[in-house]
């Protein structure tokens, strides 16, 4: 079967043209509402990747990438609310704590769906979520910076880091609980409507049989790192939303370079990660996010002063790259892109 084929895809398909697409401008400014998540759970999509034996699909990493391009090109914040699922989904597979019994077969199934809040890990030695051993549990004290589908999330995946530098991934349930406040959902340039708040912690106490991760922060980091080098299928998706409506000679020039970075992009991140392959799939990443820059100020000027309305599809596909840009961003990607930004801008030599 071909990625194509794949039923999941096909489902993806149909989300995005029959809903997700048709209502994209309107949730950007409403929020992602309840019905497209029930959707979305409908779908299989929560299940892309998780084990079959849990109830999921184990798809190929292709069709998980398709169906987030799919997706994220119809409606980012809804894609943006839904990716978050995978990460815990795929941390319980690699767990061997009795958690993964309780809570793998309900979100493989999408009868739960989880947030995550680790992005700060990768502030590191910065700890801006602390944990300590407390009851024969943990204790999580600090500030979660960003954290995506609040009301909407059943549970989320957790993480902080103890005094002796290692990692704790805990789930709990996604609700305001002792320990646990939820800030106001923030107000951004784009992606508002993915219901992103911050997280205050004050001695939030979890069992050991919540953990499904504990090891020393190196040791994960090193599997972090290789991840957040990889371009987004989101980029992709949003490319191919905003070269959709252009004609054809604007088009396929830009087009044709999509279909190139995509597919030397994916194909590095199946092959194992080497020092070598890192800069690359970082470069690829850069790559990916300018193309999607000059995709989607492509719409804008196409489009005219019609773009700025609120009701237009391309002010909204500009913004949402805004956001991709700096999605899953690290100190190293950043610095890098900046220097391709700056390198790009430099007047050329003499003649």
């Amino acid at each position: 079967m071909t990625t194509k084929d794949h039923p999941l895809v096909a489902r993806a398909h149909r989300l995005a043209r029959d809903l997700l697409a048709p209502l994209a401008e309107r949730v950007d400014q409403e929020g992602v509402p309840r019905s497209h998540i029930e959707a979305i759970r409908r779908s299989g999509l929560l299940g892309v990747g998780a084990p079959a034996s849990y109830g999921g699909w184990a798809a190929p990493a292709a069709v998980a990438r398709r169906t987030a391009e799919i997706l994220a090109g119809a409606c980012c914040s809804t894609w943006f609310v839904q990716t978050q699922h995978h990460t815990p989904v795929a941390t319980l597979a690699r767990s061997e704590g009795s958690v993964r019994e309780r809570l793998l077969g309900p979100l493989a199934r999408g009868e739960l769906l989880s947030g995550v809040a680790y992005a700060h890990l990768r502030s590191y030695p910065r700890t801006p979520v602390r944990v300590t051993c407390e009851r024969g549990g943990w204790r999580f004290d600090g500030t979660v910076p960003w954290y995506t589908g609040w009301g909407l999330n059943d549970v989320m995946l957790l993480a902080g880091v103890t005094e002796g530098g290692e990692v704790v991934f805990a789930f709990t349930e996604a609700r305001e609980q002792p320990g646990l406040h939820a800030s106001e959902p923030m107000r951004l340039a784009a992606l508002t409507a993915s219901r992103t708040v911050s997280l205050e912690l004050d001695g939030l106490w979890l069992p050991q049989d919540a953990v499904a991760l504990h090891k020393p922060y190196e040791e994960w980091a090193v599997t972090d790192r290789a991840k957040t080098v990889d371009a987004s299928p989101a980029v992709f998706g949003i490319t191919e939303a905003a070269l959709a409506p252009l004609d054809e000679a604007t088009a396929q020039p830009l087009r044709t370079c999509l279909e190139e970075i995509r597919g030397k992009a994916y194909a590095l991140a199946d092959l194992p990660m080497t020092s070598e392959r890192m800069a690359q799939r970082l470069a690829l990443r850069i790559r990916a996010a300018e193309l999607m820059r000059t995709a989607t100020t492509a719409g804008v000027v196409a489009g005219g002063g019609r773009s700025l309305s609120l009701t237009g599809t391309a002010q909204r596909l500009a913004r949402e790259a805004l956001f991709l840009l700096v999605q899953g961003q690290t100190a190293q990607s950043r610095g890098a892109h900046l220097e391709v930004l700056v390198a790009d801008a430099a007047p050329a030599g003499p003649a």
